[in-house]
Formats: C-alpha cells, sequence, structure tokens
C-alpha cells in the first residue's frame, strides 16, 4: 500500500486531468486522497509542494535507474539518455502537467518556487549522466539545461514525444557547443582569478598586521 505522500501526489494529479489545476482546493485534493486536511497540512504546506513532490518521485526513479547508462558514452550522449528517461517516465502524467503547467502560468511566486525545484532535479539529472555539476562551469552547465529542459518540456507538451526528442538532440548540440565556449573563458580568466584572489588575501593580511601594530600617542 502506498505511503500518505504518494497517495496525496496521486490524487493531485488525478484531479488536475479533471480540471485546471487551479481550481482544485487543499480540501479536495485530501478527499481523494482519503485523509483529513489536518493529515494533509502535516504532509504538504501547499499545492505547490505537492507538485514538488511528484518532482522528486520522477528525480527518484530516474536515479534507481541509472544503472541503465552505460558510462563509456560521450558525456552529450549520457544525458540524452537520461533526460529521454525522463520524458518516458512522464509520459503517463501529460494531462496532469498540461493542467498544471496552465496553472503554474498565472501564478509568478508559484513559478519561482517549481523554477527551484527543476533546478534541484536538473543537478541529479547531471550527476545521473556522470556530469560534474559544481564550481563556476558546473553552474553554466546547470543553469543552461534547467533553460534547455523546460523548452522540451513546452515542445513535448505541445508536440509530443518524438517533436520533443528531436527538440532535445538539438538543443543538447546547442549546448554542448555553448560548454564548450564557456570552458576556454574560464580557463582564460582563471589566471587573473587566481592573481585576484591572492592579491585580496595579502590586502586582508597587511590589515591584520596593522590593526596589531601599537600606535604612538601623539
Amino acid at each position: 500500500m502506498s505511503s500518505p505522500r504518494e497517495r496525496v501526489v496521486d490524487a493531485a494529479l488525478v484531479l488536475a486531468t479533471r480540471r485546471d489545476y487551479g481550481d482544485v482546493t487543499l480540501s479536495d485534493i485530501a478527499h481523494e486522497a482519503n485523509i483529513t486536511l489536518a493529515e494533509l497540512r502535516d504532509l504538504f504546506p501547499s499545492k505547490g509542494a505537492i507538485i514538488g513532490g511528484f518532482l522528486r518521485r520522477i528525480d527518484r526513479q530516474i536515479l534507481q535507474e541509472q544503472n541503465e547508462i552505460h558510462h563509456s558514452e560521450p558525456m552529450r550522449e549520457r544525458l540524452y539518455e537520461v533526460l529521454k528517461r525522463r520524458l518516458l517516465v512522464l509520459g503517463p502524467y501529460r494531462e496532469s502537467i498540461i493542467s498544471i503547467k496552465n496553472w503554474v502560468s498565472r501564478d509568478p511566486l508559484t513559478q519561482t518556487a517549481l523554477n527551484r525545484e527543476v533546478i534541484n532535479s536538473m543537478r541529479f539529472m547531471l550527476e545521473a549522466a556522470e556530469i560534474e555539476s559544481d564550481g563556476t562551469l558546473g553552474a553554466v552547465k546547470l543553469q543552461g539545461l534547467v533553460f534547455l529542459w523546460w523548452r522540451v518540456i513546452n515542445v513535448w507538451l505541445e508536440s509530443g514525444l518524438d517533436e520533443a526528442l528531436r527538440q532535445l538532440n538539438l538543443q543538447l548540440s546547442r549546448g554542448e557547443q555553448f560548454v564548450s565556449q564557456a570552458e576556454q573563458m574560464i580557463s582564460i580568466m582563471q589566471p587573473a582569478r587566481d592573481f585576484f584572489g591572492k592579491f585580496m588575501n595579502l590586502n586582508q593580511k597587511s590589515h591584520h598586521i596593522d590593526d596589531d601594530i601599537p600606535h604612538s600617542k601623539s
């Protein structure tokens, strides 16, 4: 039997297929999940948080299957396989996601919160593809991937899986070129960054030394 949290997520997705998610209330979700409103409050603070729970469910499923990735393949191919798998896993929820997307598009605060969830999801997708997401270059990859994913999702919702996969392939090719250029730029700038860092450290040390020197009274 599924946990109460999973039942709540399932209930929200089911209700989103019946009407716009913006018209679904927390009471509706609690009733569909066969729990009290008080129990729902302990599990999720908002409808947006329930969607966050759904995204983490998808993350978990992808990560549990990451051993299917062929680690000898090029980076771009590994990431393509991870994101393709994510689209396939999302497939049964497409109608729910359309309803949720319509609701999110009307609520800037929810958009911001959902974007944070997507950033975290994409960080783990990079890791699943054995692509580093730390440091300056990692941050560039992550932000680029989030932008790429939103474009692919929009194509998927509007035109279906085949067109979304073509878009994914196209965007990853462009992203690969962008990351290569960013890597070169970061490599060029690194000596200057190192020099500036050393200069700042020396400057801070000189201030500490000056503070330790007793000053004579005039």
